[in-house]
């Protein structure tokens, strides 16, 4: 069987096809559903996020032969390292980094300098495509599907996306299977399943990232507003996610 993806095939025949595989499926089985059909292209981008901790059990917990990456961008939290750690203890795993090409951050940081992102949209958008953007397109380059711990809940343009689609960007099928699921499903399931998970999230912290662009949400606060807090709420995305 040819498990490629054919970019010439429309997108939408693709996903008919590829919805009909997966329809009606757990996560687990719908992972090896798709592992199966792509032998070695399926990938699964962590942030070890606390929705990224439950599919990553999915995988590792099973052993399912779907690769696992993150991207270090340089600027992370401590305790996101720590989680890192955590998982690869726990599940004897060896979860693969992506990190910034050398060339354009010395670049960034040479000519704007090391807090550049806060000056202006423009610099921070710079910033993310330099730390994120990039050495994701780098992991994706070749594949056929990549996993993400995508919700809907977490801002109103992440409302617009569908639990299978075609990343036109990337060229590859994606997959969000907790597209829909609440906070509190997420946190039943962790501590249900005994996941380690980012200590940050229990002091507050909905969406990590970068240390120097997030901060804890306030009472009566979107999920979004503790992400790049200094802009206008509706340019709080970092590229990595664009609803086709």
């Amino acid at each position: 069987m040819d498990t490629t993806i054919d970019t010439k095939q429309p997108a939408t025949q693709l996903l008919y096809s590829i919805s009909g595989l997966i329809e009606g499926l757990s996560i687990g089985d719908a992972l090896a559903a798709l592992a199966g059909r792509f032998p070695a292209q399926v990938l699964f981008s962590t942030s070890f996020s606390i929705e990224d901790q439950v599919i990553a059990h999915h995988i590792l917990a099973a052993q399912l032969p779907v690769s696992i990456f993150t991207l270090d961008t340089g600027r992370l939290f401590p305790e996101t390292y720590s989680v890192w750690s955590a998982t690869n203890e726990k599940y004897a795993a060896r979860i693969k980094a992506y990190y910034p090409d050398r060339q354009l951050l010395e670049r960034f940081l040479d000519e704007k300098g090391p807090n550049a992102f806060y000056e202006s949209v423009a610099n921070r958008k710079e910033c993310c495509h330099i730390r994120k953007v990039e050495p994701l397109k780098r992991a994706l380059k070749g594949q056929a599907v990549w996993v993400t711990g995508l919700r809907a809940e977490h801002s109103p343009e992440r409302k617009d996306h569908r639990t299978l689609e075609w990343d036109e960007g990337n060229q590859v099928l994606k997959y969000n299977p907790l597209l829909h699921w609440d906070t509190t499903a997420v946190r039943t399931y962790i501590d249900e399943h005994n996941v380690p998970y980012n200590p940050l999230h229990d002091k507050g912290f909905v969406s990590i990232g970068c240390q120097p662009c997030t901060r804890a949400v306030k009472a009566g606060e979107d999920f979004r507003a503790g992400r790049w807090w200094w802009e206008d709420n509706s340019k709080k995305e970092c590229g990595l996610h664009t609803a086709s």
